[in-house]
Formats: structure tokens, sequence, C-alpha cells
């Protein structure tokens, strides 16, 4: 073989072993990410395009609070991915609670709502932010008589419903409409369609770090990034809010709440139930350090000592969700 030929083979031989040396670079894709549930309708609320129409329009209007002052909207706002950027939005007359607005994309396919989960479907779950003395403080009789009133939504129930508007028309237009905010076409979802290039060097480095040593994945699992558990993550307790506790009168439960989706979170600070926490770089911080060290807080958080360089990673990775 002579010098050429030679150079040939084993440059083809090294393009090989580089090519094979990359697909085994890319980090294994849990088979569970691309098993999406099936959103589940009530018998008596399957979707209509006119329900969810009259739904987002109420879901915007303001005139569902007590005042005419806020809209569901005005809690959950598009920019951040239908969260809020404060710590705790601020109700009629200015009043605070001490929850932080949840993103609702996805929320079809919750199987239960609220913080506590103490909510078992979502057009329960409407009453009660319209019915909140911290948020929207209206009376659903009075709220059904302010929108009979309204020319214009007492012709769009009867379009929808062949009826007026009730508290039960009313909850389902909206149910409707939350069930249609469906998000699945982030940088993730096309790499685990199999675009390689999808996600980051560093945020393949984070998946390893998310499914391995972090252990992030023990409540952060599947492809909505939740498995809808109870716990508390060490974040410092707020008096008054005893969580799931509240709910259950179990001691065992106090200071416990749901396990948030991750699914575009990085759009969503501050983070924590009660908005405590700041960043996204905060949060990792947090589970780093294995969180506040109370009495209430989970077995499961515990120091991870991971480095600065794979704390970025982990938030790259967070970031592509």
């Amino acid at each position: 073989m002579n010098a050429s030929a030679h150079l040939s083979k084993l440059a083809t031989v090294g393009l090989i072993i580089l090519m094979f040396s990359c697909e085994k670079n890319e980090p294994e894709v849990p088979g569970t990410l691309s098993n999406w549930p099936q959103m589940s309708y009530p018998q008596d609320n399957q979707p209509e395009i006119s329900k969810i129409n009259l739904g987002r329009k109420l879901f915007e209007d303001p005139i569902l609070s007590v005042d005419s002052s806020i809209s569901c909207a005005s809690c959950h706002k598009p920019q951040f991915a239908l969260a809020d950027d404060l710590a705790v939005s601020p109700g009629v007359e200015g009043r605070l609670g001490i929850r932080n607005s949840p993103s609702l994309l996805n929320i079809g396919y919750q199987p239960y709502f609220m913080r506590e989960g103490g909510v078992p479907t979502l057009e329960m779950q409407i009453l009660v932010p319209i019915q909140e003395h911290n948020e929207m403080a209206f009376n659903m009789v009075l709220l059904a008589d302010r929108l009979n009133d309204d020319s214009t939504y007492k012709k769009l129930f009867l379009q929808a419903f062949n009826d007026s508007a009730t508290a039960y028309t009313i909850t389902r237009s909206i149910a409707q409409y939350e069930r249609t905010l469906i998000s699945r076409d982030a940088d993730i979802d096309a790499y685990i369609s199999g675009d390689n290039n999808a996600i980051t060097p560093s945020a393949k480095r984070g998946m390893e770090l998310f499914y391995g040593v972090a252990n992030c994945s023990k409540c952060h699992s599947g492809p909505l990034f939740t498995d809808y558990s109870f716990h508390n993550n060490g974040t410092s307790i707020l008096d008054g809010d005893y969580g799931r506790g509240q709910l259950t009168l179990d001691s065992s439960d106090f200071y416990t709440f749901k396990v948030p989706s991750l699914r575009n979170a990085a759009l969503t600070a501050p983070f924590m139930h009660d908005g405590s926490v700041a960043t996204l770089e905060d949060v990792l911080l947090q589970y780093n350090a294995g969180g506040s060290l109370h009495d209430y807080q989970s077995l499961l958080i515990q120091p991870l000592g991971l480095s600065k360089s794979q704390l970025l990673e982990l938030q790259s990775f967070i970031e592509a969700l």
C-alpha cells in the first residue's frame, strides 16, 4: 500500500472513531420523556370551540373581580409562561395573599389543583380565585347576574351552552380554555425527537446531572417534569402557611407542597410556593446546599456538592425545558 492510500485509510478509520465517539457522548434520553399522558375531560365538559372562546374572553376580562379591576390574566401573563414575575400577585384593592402564582401551561394534565392539592377538578379550582378575599373577592351568584346583564355575554353563553351565565357554565367555559394551554415545543422536545443539536453541550451535561448525581428526576419526572407528589424542599418556612397540612391536619404534611412542573421554569421567576427565591441560580444554590435544614425538610433534600460549572450546566438543561 502506498503512503497516500495508507493516509487515506487512516483518515477514514479516524472519522469512524470520531463519529462513534460523538454518538456515545450523546446522553441517553429517558424513555418516559416521550410518554405524554392523555388529557382527560369531564363527561359533562367535552371540548367545544364556542365554550373555549368564551372561556378565553372570561379569562382576560376583569369583569370577574368584584370591582372589575383584575382578571385571571392579571396574574397569569404570557411573557412569564402564564405565571407572574412578582413573589405574590396583588388581588383587588392591592390585597396580598401568601402564594406565588404558578404557570398555567399544561394545567389540564394535573391530577389535582392548588399547591396543597386539595381541589380535585379544574372546574372547581376556578371557583377559588374568583371567590378568594385576597384575589377577586366576588360572589358567583352576583358574578352570574353581572354577566347576564351584559348583552354580549348573554349572547355568548346562549351560543355556547344554550343557557345563561351560572356558576356551572362560567367554570366550565374557563376550564375548557385552560385545557388548551399546552406547552410541548421546547428545545428538549426537539432533542427527544432526534435533533441532537436542539440543546447545547452544556445542557446535555446538565441532563446527565439531572438524571444522575443531582437526583432531580426523583420528583421532577416524566414529560411534565413533575410527579405531583408533596414535599418540603428545604425552602424557609412561612408562618401561617402549613401547605398540605392545612388540608389533611396530618403533622407529616406540615409545610409540604405539590411538586411543580419544571417546564418553562426559566420564565417563571421568582420561585417556590411563596416566591421567596429570586432566580433560577438561587434555586440551584439552595438545592446544592441541601436546603435550609429545618425540621420539616424532606429527607430527599441532601447537599449535592456540585461545582459552579456543574450548576451552570444543570441550569442550562432546565432552561432547555
